[in-house]
């Protein structure tokens, strides 16, 4: 979800493992590192599962481009960069008619996403909404509903941001009536001065567990680029937080699985992003210790508890599902633009 850099070292440490044969090796996100999810594929298959965490594409691309083929077997990928996967040679077709995407909640089949040339090399496997979290006992709560607030005075010094540039630009775009998918080099200029005014609103820019843990100490009030993803695993032990898709919409981010090129075990690796994308492993993939989400499996509603489809807004995804736009997906030249602009508000 953060694009994240690391050294070429670090990099180089990371893609030359030494596995066992009777494993399977797994760049993942930190939500699959959760033991209630894979603990039930390595009873089954009588496999060590070997995870390795990493952030951001740019990071998991790197990895495989340091590594030889057959070292990786499955990986977790933003929905918006299979293409890019794709076109680098990373990722292996996947059979189609293997997957249960009838069962998928139908805008989470993302056929544009995870196909290439009419092949299927992705399959999603979770989402969720970047938006806004908030203390309601600190806020009003009517006021989240609306972004133009965040930069009213009100909530100076009170705002934190979450560091990753394509969800906040697009939640300023969208602030500004600017469509995700109209984001170019005509209308990037546009979005200087309303991220540059947040930014002054804000007290700080952070990752995933420095935002949960300002929004939960008080140390902040609101997270802009927030959703369920950082509020429902911080909810049980304070329920005062919560998240709302303000009236100009939200961003909606996906997270795809695939089978990565060159595997030496392909059928090990497809049953495992089938284990993933069963009602079984979507419960538990939406309940990850690390951050909570949508299973894109409607399927795996039936397994999760009241309280649980009450924190993921279950019931009201339909709706919040059409107010969503997808992830900015910048041309290169655009895309540097953003990042140029983001280090800029980063440096004010």
């Amino acid at each position: 979800m953060a694009a994240k850099a690391l050294t070429a070292l670090a990099l180089l440490t990371l893609a030359t493992p030494a596995f066992a044969e009777d494993t399977l090796n797994a760049l993942v996100w930190c939500d699959h590192t959760d033991p209630a999810l894979i603990a039930p594929f390595e009873k089954k298959y009588n496999v060590k599962v070997n995870l390795k965490e990493y952030e951001g594409t740019a990071a998991g691309m790197a990895i495989l481009d340091q590594s030889q083929p057959g070292d990786w077997d499955v990986m977790v990928i933003d929905a918006v960069d299979v293409h890019r996967a794709v076109e680098a040679g990373k990722l292996a077709e996947l059979p189609a008619d293997k997957l249960p995407t009838a069962d998928f909640f139908p805008e989470l089949v993302m056929a544009a996403n995870n196909t290439v040339g009419g092949k299927t090399y992705a399959v999603t496997e979770k989402f969720g909404y970047n938006t806004i979290s908030y203390d309601k006992t600190k806020v009003d709560p009517k006021d989240m509903e609306d972004m133009a607030s965040l930069t009213s005075g009100k909530y100076d010094g009170k705002i934190g941001i979450y560091d990753y540039y394509l969800p906040v630009l697009g939640l300023v775009a969208l602030g500004q009536g600017i469509n995700t998918a109209d984001i170019n080099a005509q209308t990037l200029p546009k979005l200087k001065d309303p991220l540059m005014a947040l930014r002054k609103a804000s007290k700080q820019v952070s990752d995933v567990v420095s935002s949960q843990t300002a929004l939960a100490t008080g140390d902040v009030d609101i997270i802009v680029g927030g959703g369920e993803w950082l509020t429902a695993v911080l909810a049980k032990d304070n329920p005062n937080l919560d998240w709302t898709i303000p009236k100009q919409g939200g961003l909606r981010w996906a997270q795809s699985i695939g089978v990565v090129a060159g595997t030496k075990k392909p059928d090990l690796a497809l049953e495992f992003v089938q284990y993933i994308v069963s009602p079984e492993g979507q419960a538990a993939l939406a309940q990850a210790s690390c951050y909570w989400g949508m299973p894109a499996n409607q399927k795996a509603g039936d397994l999760l508890s009241p309280e649980a489809k009450a924190t993921l807004r279950w019931d009201k995804q339909p709706d919040y599902l059409k107010r969503a736009q997808l992830y900015p997906i910048p041309d290169a030249a655009t895309d540097t633009a953003m990042q140029d602009m983001w280090t800029a508000m980063l440096n004010q």
